[in-house]
This record gives C-alpha cells, structure tokens and sequence, in this order.
C-alpha cells in the first residue's frame, strides 16, 4: 500500500488569463526590440540565458519533487545526480557544438542537427516513460510545475523576428515562431487551470500538451525541408544558413529538451487520472 500524495496545486483559471493579457504585450513589445535590435538575438543571451533559467527550475523542481517522495536521502541525491548530470553534460554539448559550428550544414558526414533533436528523444522518451522512480517524483510533484515551466517557450518569437528582417524563410518561420509563442504564452494558463484540480483543467493540460508537441513537428519538418542539406525539398524565397550560433540552439537542445518535458507532463496527467492502492 502507498501513501497518498496530496498536491499542493492551487489556482485560478481566471488568474491564467489575467496573466495572459500583460504577457501578450510584453511578448510583442519583446519582438519589437529583437527586430529592431537584432545584436541582442545574435548575441546568445536571451536564448543562453532562458536555457540556464529552465534548467535551475528543472533542478529544483526534480529535488522538490524528491523530497515528496518515500526514498531514503540517499536513493534522492542518487536519482537528482542520475537526472541532473547527463542533462548539464547534453546542454554543454549543445552549446560547445552549437559556438563551434558542428551543427553547419557540411561540417560533419553524418547529419548532426538532425541527429541532436531526434536522439535524445529517442532514447530519453523511453527511459522516462518507465522508469518507476521517475514516476515516484511525478507523483510528489504538483501537476502544473512541468507546464509553468515552459513559459521560457515565449522567446521563441525570435524566429518570427528574423522572418520579418528576412533573415529566416517565411514558411519556417511564422509557423515555428507562432506555434512556440502561443505554447509559452498559454503555459501559465494551463498550469492554472490544471492546478484547479477539476476535469477541464486536467483536459487542458492534454491539450495544451498536445499543441505543444505538434508545433514541435510542423517546426522540424519545415526545417528539414527548406534549409540546405539532403533532406530539403523546397527552396524558399530567402535562403539561410543553418546550424548557426545563438539560433541553432533551439533546434539543437530547445526542442528535444521540451519535447522531454511535454512527455513528462502528459506521464504524470495520465497517472494521476489512475486510482492509486
């Protein structure tokens, strides 16, 4: 018999769109500046600085959700070591790949960027999905933590920014910037209504979820199809080189990373549907 975990989840639907209506200005207030002054994309912060922001909430969050959980201290230090070193190393690696240009079209024989967004979903998907202690810390964690967290998808509106300076293809990047703006802008909305604890909140999750992944597979397709390289079927207007540094580390780690988390959210929603001995 398992002890039952009660979530500290509190909140408002209301809440979700009263945040909705100052995030949207703020996010468009963001793209105005990024296109005006595209040296602040180019530079790497904001997309470096989201990425180390998302991962110290991922760190705490998982040690958080440890602590709610029955392991003995030392099965918790173990499991957070197990989790949190192999996804530092990976960001480093991104990062590392990405300064480098490891990601470039031709640089390498084999076809590294696509390689990076599909492998470690490939093999982390899996892994997550089975693992019973990481299902131990899905049930000690509150529901609406692994949805809130991808606020930080909202930057994504870079993309929609070097389309309209002609920078990115269009038919990339309107659909690539929107789909991951409107992901972040309806992540806090989302964690809201799910933190509500009512059927509707918890069908919303699913449904923001579900967007979130599919925004994830019009953006790669398109991406795989329009820029240069043996999978490219179309031509667009503006051409562009790929696997450049700052903006290469979204598909390189942005995407995998938070495909991870959408397949997390959606384990952790479907098990607390699932009565409990």
């Amino acid at each position: 018999m398992t002890t039952a975990v009660v979530h500290a989840d509190t909140g408002s639907p209301r809440q979700g769109w009263r945040i909705l209506l100052w995030l949207t200005p703020l996010t468009a207030l963001w793209t105005l500046l990024i296109y005006v002054q595209p040296a602040i994309q180019t530079s790497g912060v904001p997309t470096s600085g989201h990425q180390l922001i998302a991962h110290a909430f991922i760190a705490l969050g998982l040690w958080l959700g440890l602590e709610g959980t029955e392991l003995t201290p030392e099965q918790r230090w173990t499991t957070w070591l197990a989790i949190i070193i192999p996804y530092t190393l990976w960001f480093a690696l991104a990062w590392s790949g990405a300064i480098n240009g490891v990601f470039r079209t031709g640089v390498t024989r084999f076809p590294a960027l696509p390689s990076a967004i599909l492998m470690p979903v490939i093999i982390g998907v899996p892994l997550l999905l089975i693992s019973k202690r990481v299902g131990q810390v899905l049930d000690a964690m509150p529901r609406s933590w692994l949805i809130a967290l991808q606020l930080y998808r909202i930057f994504g509106i870079w993309a929609v920014a070097a389309g309209l300076r002609g920078a990115m293809p269009g038919i990339l990047s309107w659909p690539a910037g929107f789909g991951d703006v409107l992901t972040g802008l309806f992540a806090l909305p989302a964690a809201l209504a799910v933190a509500s604890g009512t059927v509707e909140g918890r069908r919303a999750a699913i449904i923001w979820n579900i967007f979130g992944l599919a925004d994830f597979v019009v953006a790669v397709t398109l991406g795989l199809i329009t820029f240069p390289g043996r999978f490219q079927l179309i031509v667009p207007e503006v051409s562009a080189v790929a696997g450049i540094y700052p903006d290469v580390l979204t598909p390189a780690f942005v995407v995998p990373s938070s495909i991870l988390l959408h397949a997390l959210s959606l384990r952790q929603l479907f098990r607390s549907a699932r009565p409990r001995v």
